[in-house]
């Protein structure tokens, strides 16, 4: 590989190690630069010579709003180096064009065709190169080209309309799950491309399009659309917004005393009917008009109906260990603050550390753990451009 398997910024213990990543991706990938700087590798973030306008993105740490007090960066923009180029330049966009030639895997958001870099020339140059390139739209078809953001793509995407209720506006999710959705994509492509070259030395280049990455999980969204006729109880092809009631009717976030929480009657409906008789709060459901076998769906939509009068009367976390000692699979659903409060990932050990203008904060950990090469505990954000002499010169560049 043309990675740096003895430069310190490559985790020697990742499992990436050795392999440089040339990060040239906004909000939309910058998710998937991160997993692979995690995983140990060495990337190399490009900002202009301002810095990187992420770096002035909040929410900021308390006692400051300027880019060493951005919490969204020093989390996204970790285990990086950083290097300064102005491509507006034909010097500054000469360098880039030499660090995308000595990585092995770049991944961009449409600034190589804005530089006036070919992927088809660097590939005939590197054969071996993965290129990642990340649009909203994709480079072809009537909306190529249209501006985004997180919110559009989950408008366009088809996500935003499935929340909320009847009578409400459609809602839009908190955080950017959908340009995470795609920077998880970015690194997934990377990598399987990555495996390919290392088989084979050949490279490729990876498109991947946000506006794709959203509807891929739409999941019975979309079959709803396809095959509603199928199923007896659809009223056409869009499925109707119903706040936390699932499609099938099984299951939904039901109001306690005190909070909510998630119920189902699945996997065992006759077993959840078991614990209502035990407690009395069974209500007609041992009437015979809910035992016909052909007719399971009254019996399902009736026991739904009494769950939601019996969960009203317990205490939301009693309620939620009980359901757990019974093995039924309810989520007590948690305000922020009590996740980040959790005692299972505390003992975990899952959140992560990240250096924030010489303090500590607390932030996210990895999403996966592998034991035997772990993920990357450095958790600096690089200063801006301040590797730019200790990278350039690792590549031959001299002015």
């Amino acid at each position: 590989m043309r990675g740096m398997t003895d430069n310190p910024a490559s985790d020697p213990t990742g499992a990436l190690a050795g392999v440089r990543v040339l990060d040239l991706a906004d909000e939309r990938a910058i998710y998937g630069t991160k997993l692979l700087a995690d995983l140990g590798a060495d990337v190399i973030r490009i900002e202009p010579p301002e810095g990187d306008r992420l770096r002035r993105r909040g929410p900021f740490a308390a006692g400051g709003d300027g880019e060493e007090h951005s919490l969204y960066y020093v989390y996204y923009g970790s285990n990086r180096r950083s290097v300064a180029l102005d491509l507006e330049s034909d010097d500054g966009r000469a360098r880039l064009r030499r660090l995308a030639l000595a990585s092995d895997v770049v991944i961009e958001t449409e600034v190589l065709p804005r530089a006036g870099i070919e992927v088809a020339a660097l590939l005939e140059e590197q054969p071996a190169l993965v290129v990642v390139s990340v649009t909203s739209f994709g480079t072809a078809g009537p909306w190529a080209g249209f501006a985004s953001t997180d919110l559009v793509a989950g408008a366009l995407g088809g996500f935003v309309a499935t929340t909320g209720d009847v009578d409400t506006k459609p809602l839009n999710g908190y955080g950017e799950l959908h340009h995470g959705t795609t920077g998880a994509y970015a690194a997934i492509g990377a990598l399987s491309a990555l495996y390919h070259a290392r088989e084979t030395g050949e490279g490729q280049l990876v498109e991947l399009a946000v506006h794709e990455a959203v509807p891929s999980c739409l999941e019975h969204v979309l079959m709803w659309a396809w095959h509603h006729e199928a199923l007896p109880f659809a009223e056409g092809d869009v499925l109707p917004r119903r706040a936390s009631l699932h499609w099938s009717d099984a299951y939904e976030v039901m109001g306690a005393r005190d909070g909510s929480v998630m119920v189902t009657v699945t996997p065992d409906p006759m077993k959840q009917l078991a614990w209502l008789i035990e407690v009395g709060a069974e209500a007609d459901l041992l009437d015979p008009r809910y035992q016909d076998p052909e007719e399971p769906r009254a019996f399902g939509l009736r026991m739904m109906e009494v769950m939601r009068d019996w969960v009203a009367n317990w205490d939301v976390e009693e309620f939620f260990f009980e359901a757990q000692r019974r093995h039924f699979p309810y989520g007590w659903v948690l305000s922020p603050d009590r996740v980040a409060a959790s005692p299972q990932l505390e003992d975990r050990g899952w959140w992560g550390e990240y250096d924030l203008g010489g303090s500590t904060v607390r932030g996210p950990g990895a999403p996966y753990r592998l034991e035997e090469t772990p993920v990357a505990s450095r958790r600096r954000a690089a200063t801006p451009g301040g590797d730019t002499a200790e990278v350039l010169a690792e590549i031959g560049w001299v002015d």
